[in-house]
Parts: structure tokens; sequence; C-alpha cells
């Protein structure tokens, strides 16, 4: 099975075949397998698909017990109880830097699976399944073929399915070490009429940042981007306020990141599917890009698993499998970018009926929104399975 894309989503998808005995080769278009960016929230439904992955996520970032969310001016919206999804779904909510994630994903993974400097150009299909060709001319084939390229998939290119959308907006982000805001377990996000911005605790010292504003194809990067970010959002409340004023222009230069949304594709061809990004990049709202691709990982793998069983351990009807896989994930995946896309800048007059909603009944909202998006009932069943092959200890 051939994987193009070595980040955490063809990490993710390798391991879980490895783990159910299948032959893997990862390629990537870089000259070595590194996460860059900033951190990501692993959410209950994406903490349950490292366990079955057999990830060891002990101590690595930050563990959530609430997200406080609030106006620029500092009137309180809400604040999620982290607590009680995590006692509902089984499984903690962390912010964890994409460096440490990945380091995890690769950690006990065969580095001799993965072939970097492969920039994949072009994609055939065989009589026996499919052929990758890469940029020097060499090729690779196997049963079927997997895109985990990301945003500019070349494999969503070979496939014909649309491109991503810019959505209006671009995050500035990244991390930064600022002791004495990232001793607890709580997240902020902060909203206003044309922004809002997000601190959220990483693990030791590191903060998560983000300040998201408009943003359209005529941008034009300023000459002192700290300066427009100060501007936008000095005053929004102390703790930002002591975030930019230690930000410089050098923590801002790789970005802005821009948002996108691909609709979602229709069904795939032949031997071939997509995987996180590369099928369904979304706005990081909802912060559950990465959560998605491990559910992804986990349908997949349950698609070629129960294949394998069908067919007495050989591949039968790959093709429907690989449908099945992603009829089964359009629904959910659908909803998640759909509710991801949503506009969250807002006035205070628009926002202000929020605060009558109780904090009790948000944060069910959220839950009952994770249970119904992340196939809970799949989820255990490839869970208990996966217990009852681990061999007791002795």
């Amino acid at each position: 099975m051939l994987v193009v894309g070595a980040g955490v989503s063809g990490i993710s998808v390798a391991r879980g075949l490895l783990r159910d005995g299948h032959d893997v080769t990862v390629f990537d278009q870089r000259s070595d397998v590194q996460a860059g960016g900033g951190a990501v929230t692993i959410w209950s439904n994406g903490e349950t698909v490292l366990r079955q992955l057999g990830v060891d996520m002990d101590r690595a970032g930050q563990l959530l017990s609430s997200v406080q969310v609030m106006t620029s001016k500092g009137r309180r919206l809400v604040t999620l109880d982290v607590t009680a999804v995590v006692n509902r779904l089984g499984a903690p909510v962390r912010m964890v830097p994409r460096r440490v994630l990945l380091e995890r994903l690769l950690d006990g993974f065969p580095t001799y699976r993965i072939r970097c400097n492969s920039r994949a150009v072009g994609v055939v299909t065989t009589r026996n399944g499919v052929r990758v060709e890469f940029e020097d001319g060499s090729f690779a084939e196997g049963d079927l073929l997997i895109g985990a390229d990301g945003l500019h998939s070349v494999i969503r290119d070979v496939v014909g399915a649309h491109d991503a959308k810019p959505t209006g907006w671009c995050s500035w982000q990244g991390l930064i070490t600022l002791p004495g805001l990232t001793h607890n377990q709580d997240a902020m996000i902060i909203i206003g009429e044309h922004g809002n911005t997000g601190l959220w605790p990483a693990g030791g010292s590191e903060l998560q940042w983000w300040f998201d504003l408009p943003w359209s194809h005529n941008f034009v990067r300023p000459q002192r981007p700290i300066e427009v970010i100060r501007s936008n959002f000095t005053g929004w409340s102390d703790s930002v306020d002591r975030v930019l004023a230690k930000l410089t222009d050098d923590d801002l230069a790789r970005s802005p990141y821009p948002h996108f949304r691909h609709p979602i594709p229709r069904m795939g061809q032949q031997a071939v599917t997509l995987l996180g990004d590369a099928a369904h990049t979304m706005p990081p709202t909802l912060a559950q890009g990465t959560n998605q691709a491990l559910l992804d990982t986990m349908v997949l793998c349950k698609a070629l698993s129960d294949l394998q069983k069908r067919t007495n351990g050989n591949f039968g009807d790959l093709s429907s499998a690989l449908r099945w896989y992603e009829k089964t994930r359009r629904r959910k995946v659908q909803a998640v970018s759909r509710v991801a896309s949503l506009q969250v800048c807002h006035g205070e007059a628009v926002l202000w009926p929020a605060t009558f909603v109780s904090d009790r009944f948000q944060t069910w909202a959220l839950m009952t929104f994770l249970r119904w998006t992340s196939h809970r009932r799949m989820s255990a069943e490839i869970s208990r399975t996966i217990a009852a092959t681990v061999p007791a200890p002795s």
C-alpha cells in the first residue's frame, strides 16, 4: 500500500495499516520528516484513535479543563466545561505542539518505510492496482494509493477533486514561551467585530496564540505585521496585551495562514482515495482538522480490515471498500466542515444573547456534536477488538 504525505495524517494511517498487517510505504517530497506550525487541539475523538494506534500521548502537551469565550469588550459569553466532555466521551482533551504529536506518531514507526525526496507528479491505474510516478523519474506500485498530502494535494488534483476555496480569513499564529500564562488548564477565545484571538496552553511554558483577521487574494503583507496585529487587538485582555508585548515581527515571519475550505469530494475511483486535509481542508475554527484526519484513519483501516476478513486475507473488491470509507466519512466530515466555516466574528449586539444560554447547555451541545460526528459505535467496537488482541502482562 502506498501513502503520499508523511505528515500527521500520512503517518497516522500508515501506523494503522501496519497494525493490521499491511505492507505500507510512505512517500514525502520533503528532505526529512518534521512538523512545522504551532500546536493542535486533540479532542476526545482524536485521542481515542491515537490510543487505537498505540500512540503514547502521556505528558504530551497540556491537558485542558475549560475553554472560556469572551467578547473583545470583556463580556463573558460561555465557559465550556471540557472536563465534562472528557468524562462523557472517555478520553482527555489536550493542546499539543504539532512537532510533539508527529514525534509520538513516529515513535516505534519503522523509518525505513518512509521515502523522502519523493515528489509525486502522476498516478496511473494498472491491472494489479496503482502506480505513482515521481519527479525524478522513479515510480512505485501498490494495491492502493492514499493521498494524505495536505491542502495542496497532488493526489487530489489527479483524482479530479475541486480545489479549496479561501474563506476570506487568515490566522497569524504560532507558539511562544511565556511563563505565568500557561500554569493552568484553561484556554481562552476572544471574539470581536472584525477579528478574534485565542490563547491556549500547549505544555510547559509554551502558549499557542492566534489572531484572525480578514484576508483576500490581493493581500499585501505589511512590512511591520506586529504593528497591524497590535492595532487590532491591544486592550482586548491583560493576557492578550502580554502576548502582544512579547511578540516580534520574527514571530510572525511564517504567518499569515489563509483559511481554506475544500468541497468534500464525491466518490473516488478504483484504488485511489484521499485522507485528512487532502480530502477536507477546513478553517481551524473548531480545532477539528487533525481529529478528522484521525477519524479518517480509523474508518479507512476498518474498511480494509473488514475486506480482508470477507476475502480470507485477500483483497477482493478493493474499490468497494474505499467507496464505503468515503461514503461513511462524507456526511460526518461535511457537517464538521460546514460548522467550522461559519463566521465567528460578530459585534457585541449580536453576541449579547449568547450570555443568556447556560454554560451547561452549550457544553452539552458541543459534546453532542462531537459524539454524532465521531462514529462512536464503530470506535467502541474497534477499541474492544484491539484490547482483546493485546496480550495480558505476565
